[in-house]
């Protein structure tokens, strides 16, 4: 059975994954790229490092967010939302890059993020110029749909 999801399933859907797909266009190309976010139930944040992406959110600030979540190909959910991105700086996006950090840094694995538990000379502390990166973006959502199969 193929149908809509709830507005409450689609929030359980934002809230509980971490990864998705953030589609953005400069007018002729169609450009889709997979980033950790975070929601908050009004906004999807995420980070970025300079590049395409941002090149073309920068011009066209209008994106396509998709979040599925899937167990087999004939059962699956997918939420696609629909907003405008704009990057933040300074306070704004220090409060954001901390939503995404509580919700994302504990799935992250790797040995430059997690304390070197087993080294007692390496110094204790996290390493942060792996996983900050230098632009922030905040959602703001306009349209939310989702769909189902079971």
């Amino acid at each position: 059975m193929i149908g809509n999801l709830t507005k409450p399933q689609i929030e359980n859907i934002l809230q509980s994954q971490s990864l998705c797909h953030i589609s953005c266009t400069d007018g002729r190309m169609p450009y889709v790229v997979p980033v950790t976010f975070a929601y908050d139930g009004n906004y999807i944040y995420f980070q970025s490092r300079e590049g395409k992406k941002m090149n073309i959110i920068r011009k066209n600030p209008n994106v396509c967010i998709q979040v599925e979540v899937m167990t087999s190909m004939s059962n699956w959910q997918s939420v696609v939302a629909i907003g405008k991105a704009e990057e933040l700086k300074e306070k704004p996006a220090k409060e954001a890059r901390k939503k995404l950090f509580n919700k994302v840094l504990t799935l992250l694995t790797s040995a430059t993020v997690h304390k070197f538990e087993h080294n007692s000379t390496i110094e204790n502390t996290l390493d942060d110029s792996n996983r900050i990166k230098s632009v922030m973006i905040r959602v703001k959502i306009k349209e939310l749909t989702g769909k189902f199969e079971n």
